[in-house]
C-alpha cells in the first residue's frame, strides 16, 4: 500500500531549522504500508469509545491528527476476550460490532493520507476494572500477585490459552475486516503476553511454561495465526518493552532473543519499544512518564533493540519536540517515533514543523493531568492547553465571528491569554491588561519549583498564541475607568485569577507565611518548617521539595488522604518517592489549627486525636486561595456585559481556566 501525500509548498531557500527535520518527513515503509513520513501517534486510550465500538467523536479525535500531517495512527489497545472485555473502558475487537465503526474511521484517515493499524491487548492479572462493583477474576500465566493492583490470578488452564490464541487472532481479523492498515500486539509493559514470557510471573510446567521457547508459545501462534488471516498485504507489528522500570521485569537480553526469534519466524514487520509496566508504581510512571522524566528516555532501548534486528524500529516516551524526534531518528536509533501527549496537546504538530512554524507547536508539557487524568478516571482525554482534544466535535476550529466586538481580557494568566487568543483568532478587536510585568499567573510559580520548570511552557505557548493572534498586550497596566473609556469595550472577560489568604487560626511563638510567597522568595522560611497543606496540590509537594533542598527540616502535614491528592497520580507518586528520598516527613488527614511556643497544632481528620509538631520555626500555608474581587467594580456598569472565568470565578486549576475561557471565546 502506498498513501499519497500531498507535498507542502516550500521556500526555494529554507532555512537551517527547517532542514533539520528533513529526516523526520521522509517516507518509510511498515511490511506492505508506505507512511508519508516517520512519526506516528502511538496507541493510547481515549475514553471516546461507547460501548466497545468507535463513535463519532472518537473518529474525529483520530481526522484531526491525520489532517495535521501524522504519518501513522496506531489505535487504542482493543481486548479481545470476555475474560478481560470491560467495554465502557476499552473498544472491543471481539465482536464483529467493531467492524463498521473502525471501518469509518480507518477510510477517513486514509482520505487525509494517514494509514491505521489497531492494537490488540488483555491485561492479564492487572485488571483494576469492573463490571458492577464487584472485583471479577483476572486470569494470567500462573498466581503470581500484581503489585499495583494487589490482584492474584487464576492460573489459565490450558485450553483457555488456546482459546485466547483464537480470540486474538479472530480480532485480527475482523481489523482486516475493517480495511485497517496494520495489526500491533501489545507484548509489552507487564501485561498478559508478557506475562507469559517473563520467567519471574510465568511458572507454568505445561508447553507455555519453563524453557524461553515454550513461554514464547503463547505470543508465536498468535503471530503465526495473525499473519495467515490477514494475509500478506496488511501489516503486523508488535511492541515490546526492554525495561519495565521495576527490577521484576524480563531481561533484556532475553525480551531482544525473543524480538531476534519473531523476526526469524518472517511475520512480524516491526517492533515498537516503550518503557515501564502496569504491574507496579515505579513502572507505571515510566508508561506515563510525568516532566520530571527525562524526555526521550526509551530511545536508548530502542537504538538497542536496532542493532540485534533488521526490520524497523519504533519508539515513544517523553517525545516533545520535533528537535529531539529529529535526533533519535538522525542518530539511527529508532525509524519512527511516536508522539502521544505530544500530538493531543497539538493536532498539527507535524504541519508545522513541516512548514518552517516549529514556533508556533504548542509543546506538552508532560502534567498528565487532562490526557493520563481522564483516561484513568473513565472521561474523555483531553488537554489543559487545548481543550478542543477530545472535544472536536464541540471545540472544533472556532467559526469567525458575525459581527466584530471590541473585547478587554482583564488579567494575563492562562484564562485571560486563552479566552484573548481564541476571541482575536475569531475577528474580533482584543486588548489584553496585566497588572504584572509578565505574563502567566500561577503557573510561573509553578514552574518556579525544582524540576518544574517544563510547565512554564504553558505560558510560553500562551504567548505565541496571542502574538499570532494579533492580541493588543499591556502589561503593568490596571483597569480602571480611563482604561474603559478609552478603549470602550463591548465584551468584558474578568480573569485576575486568584489570591492567597490565611487560615484563621492563632499563631504565636512562631512565623507563619503562604507557599506563593515562600516560592516567591518574598518569606525566608526558618530551619524547621511545616507544611500545612490544606490544597494537596503542586503547591505542598513543591515547597517542601524546594525547601528541603535548601536544607530546612521539613514537615508535609496534609489534608487528604496523601499528599498531592489533587493532582495526577502518576506525577503525585513520583513527586511522594523524591521527597522520601529527601528526608521529608509527610502525614495525611491533618487539620490545621495553630500554633503557639514553637510548636504546630493539627487534628487527625478521621479520629480526631491531637498532632502536635515541635521545634517549629515557620508554618507554610498552602491553604484555599480566594477569587480575586480587583474588578468587582466593573459589574456595576450599566450596560456592559461582563463574564468571569477561571481563578477569577473559582480557585481550581490551569485545565478549568483554560477550558472556560475557549467556551467563552467562542460564544462571543
Amino acid at each position: 500500500m502506498f498513501f499519497y501525500c500531498k507535498r507542502l509548498n516550500k521556500h526555494i531557500n529554507r532555512t537551517a531549522d527547517e532542514k533539520m527535520f528533513d529526516s523526520l518527513l521522509q517516507p518509510v515503509t511498515l511490511g506492505p504500508t508506505r507512511l508519508r513520513n516517520r512519526i506516528f501517534n502511538p496507541p493510547h486510550g481515549t475514553t471516546l469509545g461507547r460501548q466497545g465500538v468507535v463513535t463519532d467523536d472518537l473518529i474525529a479525535y483520530h481526522l484531526a491528527r491525520a489532517r495535521g500531517g501524522v504519518g501513522l495512527i496506531i489505535m487504542e489497545s482493543m481486548t479481545v476476550h470476555p475474560s478481560y472485555g470491560f467495554e465502557e473502558a476499552f473498544l472491543y475487537a471481539g465482536s464483529d460490532r467493531i467492524v463498521e465503526g473502525l471501518n469509518r474511521l480507518a477510510l477517513g484517515c486514509r482520505e487525509q493520507g494517514t494509514p491505521v493499524f489497531g492494537q490488540l491487548f488483555h491485561a492479564g492479572r492487572g485488571v483494576r476494572l469492573s463490571h458492577d462493583g464487584s472485583r471479577p477474576l483476572s486470569y494470567s500465566a500462573s498466581d503470581m500477585p500484581d503489585e499495583r493492583y494487589r490482584v492474584v490470578p487464576v492460573p489459565m488452564p490450558n485450553d483457555m490459552v488456546w482459546e485466547l490464541i483464537e480470540s486474538y487472532v479472530d480480532a485480527a481479523g475482523r481489523l482486516a475486516d475493517a480495511e485497517l492498515d496494520g495489526v500491533e500486539i501489545l507484548a509489552s509493559m507487564g501485561y498478559l503476553i508478557a506475562q507469559f514470557l517473563n520467567p519471574q510471573t510465568n511458572l507454568r510446567d505445561d508447553e507455555f511454561g519453563g524453557k524461553l521457547d515454550n513461554r514464547m508459545r503463547f505470543l508465536r501462534e498468535v503471530l503465526n495465526r495473525s499473519r495467515q488471516r490477514i494475509g500478506s498485504d496488511k501489516t503486523l507489528g508488535i511492541r515490546i518493552t526492554l525495561d519495565e522500570k521495576t527490577g521484576k521485569g524480563m531481561p533484556a537480553e532475553e525480551m531482544i532473543r525473543v524480538c531476534q526469534a519473531l523476526e526469524a519466524d518472517g511475520n512480524v514487520d516491526y517492533f515498537s519499544v516503550i518503557s515501564g509496566s502496569s504491574s507496579a508504581p515505579d513502572g507505571w510512571i515510566h508508561v506515563f512518564p510525568p516532566m520530571s522524566v527525562a524526555p526521550g528516555f526509551v530511545a536508548d532501548d530502542a537504538a538497542r533493540l536496532k542493532q540485534a534486528v533488521s526490520k524497523p524500529v519504533l519508539v515513544a516516551g517523553r517525545i516533545n519536540q520535533p528537535q529531539l524526534a529529529a535526533q533519535i531518528v538522525d542518530a539511527g536509533k529508532a525509524d519512527m517515533v511516536g508522539l502521544a501527549r505530544a500530538l493531543i496537546a497539538d493536532p498539527e504538530f507535524i504541519d508545522k514543523m513541516a512548514q518552517g512554524r516549529a514556533e508556533d507547536i504548542r509543546a506538552c508539557v508532560g502534567c498528565n493531568q487532562a490526557c493520563v487524568g481522564h483516561r484513568l478516571a473513565h472521561y474523555p482525554v483531553s488537554c489543559i492547553q487545548n481543550p478542543a482534544s477530545g472535544r472536536e466535535r464541540q471545540l472544533g476550529e472556532p467559526r469567525p465571528a458575525a459581527r466584530r466586538r471590541r473585547v478587554l481580557v482583564v488579567g494575563g494568566g492562562p484564562a485571560g491569554m486563552k479566552a484573548a487568543a481564541v476571541a482575536a483568532e475569531r475577528g474580533h478587536d482584543v486588548e489584553l491588561h496585566e497588572k504584572q510585568t509578565v505574563l502567566g499567573g500561577q503557573v510561573n510559580l509553578a514552574a518556579a519549583l525544582p524540576g518544574r520548570a517544563e510547565f512554564g511552557g504553558v505560558s510560553t505557548n500562551l504567548q505565541r498564541e496571542l502574538e499570532r493572534a494579533g492580541v493588543d498586550v499591556r502589561l503593568n497596566s490596571a483597569v480602571d475607568q480611563s482604561v474603559l473609556d478609552k478603549f470602550a469595550p463591548d465584551r468584558v472577560v474578568v480573569a485576575t485569577g486568584a489570591v492567597t489568604r490565611l487560615p484563621e487560626v492563632e499563631v504565636d511563638g512562631c512565623d507563619m507565611v503562604d507557599a506563593w510567597s515562600v516560592i516567591r522568595g518574598e518569606a525566608r522560611p526558618g530551619r524547621n518548617v511545616v507544611i500545612a497543606d490544606w490544597s494537596c496540590d503542586w503547591s505542598g509537594l513543591g515547597v517542601a521539595e524546594r525547601l528541603a533542598r535548601e536544607g530546612h527540616y521539613v514537615r508535609l502535614l496534609s489534608g487528604g488522604s496523601v499528599a498531592g491528592e489533587s493532582i495526577q497520580a502518576i506525577v503525585r507518586d513520583q513527586w511522594i518517592g523524591v521527597l522520601h528520598g529527601l528526608g521529608v516527613e509527610m502525614i495525611p488527614f491533618a487539620r490545621f489549627h495553630g500554633a503557639s511556643a514553637g510548636s504546630a497544632f493539627f487534628e487527625h481528620m478521621t479520629s480526631g486525636e491531637a498532632i502536635v509538631c515541635e521545634a517549629v520555626d515557620t508554618v507554610v500555608s498552602c491553604f484555599a486561595a480566594r477569587a480575586s474581587r480587583d474588578c468587582d467594580w466593573i459589574d456595576s456598569i450599566d450596560g456592559l456585559e461582563v463574564s468571569r472565568i477561571g481563578d477569577a470565578l473559582a480557585p481550581r486549576s490551569v485545565e478549568e481556566a483554560v477550558l472556560e475561557a475557549v467556551r467563552l471565546a467562542v460564544e462571543i
